[in-house]
């Protein structure tokens, strides 16, 4: 059962009150009176709806509602009293709505030691000029030494005639590469395979016992190694073990930290290719390296300090009618936390997080009130979930794809509501995913139906798709779509304008122009595709070769099938 709302909700409540009694500064006053204004002004109920949810959410009280915190808890109470409200069934832990998530917070314990054994005699390497430790949420402890194998960017794609691996043995060595994946690659895919984790749970798949991330011209650029050795300390966070280690991607293969282009130079000293010829090839946009081995063992030992915590996914049940596929579900996926207190932006270091994702979850609710107010019960089930830690890396969702609350195999898709831009009128939508799967024609048909159609991926190189809670869904072979207004018209403008000003800044709060008449077209378009995902004949499945649908071994539809989407010229 979930707990009772705690004294620190009973303050942030009361807060409002407190300040029509306190005596104010001139200044404090004009702001005070302002939004007061501001806030009474009439809206529509439905829109007004959305809006309260934003600013109970979104307020300062809750301190950015960072997973792990007390003020997430209280968010996390908050969204489960909104699906009592609406009339869902718990869906979580002991008969409650709450799911509990065992955290762990882990991070360098020590600077480490790397120490290289080539031709000569065995030579340390310098924290912070050679290398910086990596921290292995797996283990407190991490002792290595074994040959070093260099395998360019790490990656085995054979359908970009890409494998890293080809011509070389890594099984009980440690594999050292450079970060990211070549341009030729698509968007998503690029991301996919330039991520840390791909690259890690490759090289345990080949047999290797340890990683390690060359810094390259191109990396350096972005962040030189002198930040990255500032940071070697800073806390990461994940699921936790019964054993109170985390969940990583790759415990066999841990990755044992980043090596400086001064210390790659000594690693590759005596190489078949020397390391001047490997960096000049690293800074172009689709390098080709010769995989090698190269002449030395590398011994490392790091240390690793755990911190547990706790949080907690909401999860809300409409049960399914129809006797048949009732028990199959349907998910309404949307992140409750957001990134808390940072660095001061202006002398604000409270992050509201007001679009990001507040509003995603005001959505979920509304969306499970136009279900419940319909009278007209779905015939698969619907799951309307709120998860936590998806600013630590998709945590939340992850923990519950690797512990669902209903069967795995009856959840047939996953429909991601994160960070809706609305402070403009869209004109069009982007369905993240949508030529990948049966769910393709059923968003176009919704978002026809609210009077816009489908645009391409404006940002293709960013990668959204691999980048939000669904993607957690994709990696257990469930198909799902992440919708976000377009960018046609205003679109485009307010899009770079949020980003480059508010994404993950203090500034995402209430005082952006958010027009919740169009949070309310989101929630329709939404809700439609729930719907007929719900209502429909058949279960969602992958279209034919889908890349993640195959890689994930999700059902797929027969060979030759490409699906409506394929054929309107709407997406990409």
């Amino acid at each position: 059962m979930y707990r009772p709302l705690g004294a620190l909700a009973v303050l942030a409540l009361s807060t409002s009150a407190l300040a029509q009694t306190a005596p104010q500064s001139a200044p404090v006053a004009a702001q005070t009176a302002a939004l007061n204004a501001k806030l009474a002004a009439p809206l529509p109920a439905d829109q007004a709806a959305m809006k309260a949810h934003v600013l109970f959410l979104a307020s300062d009280a809750m301190k950015g509602r960072e997973a792990g915190s007390p003020e997430f808890d209280i968010a996390a109470q908050y969204v489960a009293a909104q699906f009592y409200a609406a009339g869902l069934r718990p869906g979580g832990d002991a008969g409650g709505y709450l799911q509990t998530v065992p955290l762990v917070s882990y991070k360098a314990a020590s600077k480490g030691d790397f120490v290289w054994t080539g031709r000569g005699p065995a030579q340390p390497l310098v924290f912070g000029e050679d290398y910086v430790p990596a921290a292995n949420g797996a283990k407190a402890e991490t002792s290595v030494s074994a040959p070093v194998v260099f395998v360019g960017y790490g990656i085995d794609a054979p359908q970009y005639g890409q494998d890293d691996y080809k011509d070389v043995d890594v099984r009980g060595k440690i594999v050292a590469y450079f970060g990211g994946a070549p341009a030729r690659f698509g968007g998503e895919e690029r991301a996919f395979f330039g991520s840390g984790g791909t690259k890690a749970a490759i090289a345990q798949a080949k047999g290797a016992v340890g990683v390690i991330t060359l810094e390259s011209p191109r990396s350096a650029k972005v962040r030189t190694f002198a930040k990255i050795a500032e940071s070697y300390a800073t806390p990461r966070m994940t699921w936790a073990n019964p054993d109170g280690t985390g969940k990583v991607d790759a415990p066999r293969a841990p990755s044992l930290g980043t090596v400086s282009m001064v210390g790659a130079a000594k690693l590759f000293a005596g190489a078949r290719t020397p390391w001047t010829r490997i960096a000049k090839q690293a800074n172009g946009d689709n390098a080709k390296f010769t995989s090698m081995p190269l002449l030395g063992t590398l011994t490392v030992a790091t240390k690793t300090s755990f911190v547990p915590a706790a949080s907690s996914n909401v999860v809300g049940m409409i049960p399914g009618s129809d006797p048949v596929v009732g028990k199959e579900v349907v998910v309404l996926s949307a992140h409750l936390d957001h990134i808390g207190i940072t660095k001061p932006v202006k002398g604000d270091a409270l992050n509201n997080g007001a679009l990001d994702n507040a509003i995603g979850i005001a959505s979920l609710i509304e969306e499970a009130k136009r279900f419940t107010a319909s009278g007209q019960a779905p015939k698969r089930t619907i799951m309307f979930l709120a998860v936590t830690g998806e600013e630590k890396g998709l945590v939340g969702s992850d923990y519950f794809t690797n512990h669902p609350t209903v069967p795995l195999s009856s959840i047939v898709a996953d429909v991601n509501l994160d960070m809706p831009i609305l402070t403009y009128k869209f004109e069009d939508m982007v369905v993240f995913g949508a030529e990948r799967s049966t769910i393709g024609p059923i968003v176009q048909k919704a978002v026809a139906a609210i009077g816009v159609g489908l645009s391409p991926d404006p940002m293709p190189e960013e990668g959204i798709f691999v980048r939000s809670d669904h993607f957690r869904f994709v990696q257990k072979g469930i198909p799902a779509v992440f919708l976000w207004p377009g960018q046609k018209g205003p679109g485009k403008a307010a899009v770079a304008y949020f980003m480059a000003n508010n994404y993950h800044k203090p500034s995402d709060d209430l005082s952006q122009p958010i027009l919740w008449d169009q949070g309310v077209r989101f929630v329709d378009a939404n809700y439609r595709i729930a719907r007929e995902i719900a209502d429909g004949a058949q279960r969602p499945v992958w279209n034919a070769g889908d890349y993640f649908g195959t890689l994930y071994k999700g059902p797929m539809a027969p060979t030759g099938y490409k699906g409506p989407m394929a054929t309107t010229g709407t997406t990409k």
